[in-house]
């Protein structure tokens, strides 16, 4: 499993010019299933997800997590994260699980995110969607539980 972690300042998703989710401070996460995660997995990246240390304290430093700053979440899933580049000019996605699976173990992040009192917004799973986001600092990180 492999997430992309951005910090933002807000960020919002919409669906046939439909704001669909939308959150000011906090994370967007960017979320892909691969073929053959196991929820071990899904609980790597979701643990790694909301205690990562890359919000700042008062002195600037990169010391706070999302939950210790109160932020929100945009959760949106993106199967392109597990595209493999190595032959020609397309890229491959044999390597995105069956969209059955992903839409769950998306799902379940999702709702522990929630049971985590964290406020949490999505996109729609499968659909077409345009992310907006004001990036903060900019950061960026990614996470994937088969680099663990």
């Amino acid at each position: 499993m492999r997430v992309v972690l951005q910090r933002v300042r807000s960020a919002s998703v919409t669906v046939d010019s439909q704001r669909v989710g939308g959150i000011e401070a906090g994370l967007l996460v960017l979320v892909g299933v691969a073929e053959g995660d196991r929820l071990d997995d899904l609980d790597y990246v979701f643990n790694k997800t909301i205690g990562l240390r890359i919000f700042c304290d008062a002195d600037q430093k990169m010391n706070l997590s999302v939950q210790d700053v109160g932020g929100a979440m945009l959760v949106v899933s993106q199967f392109t994260l597990l595209a493999d580049t190595k032959k020609g000019r397309r890229p491959s996605f044999v390597n995105a699980a069956d969209p059955v699976l992903a839409e769950d173990f998306y799902r379940q992040f999702v709702a522990r995110a929630h049971d985590a009192g964290i406020e949490t917004q999505t996109g729609r799973f499968g659909a077409d969607m345009q992310v907006s986001l004001c990036n903060d600092g900019p950061v960026t990180i990614i996470i994937d539980s088969h680099a663990r």
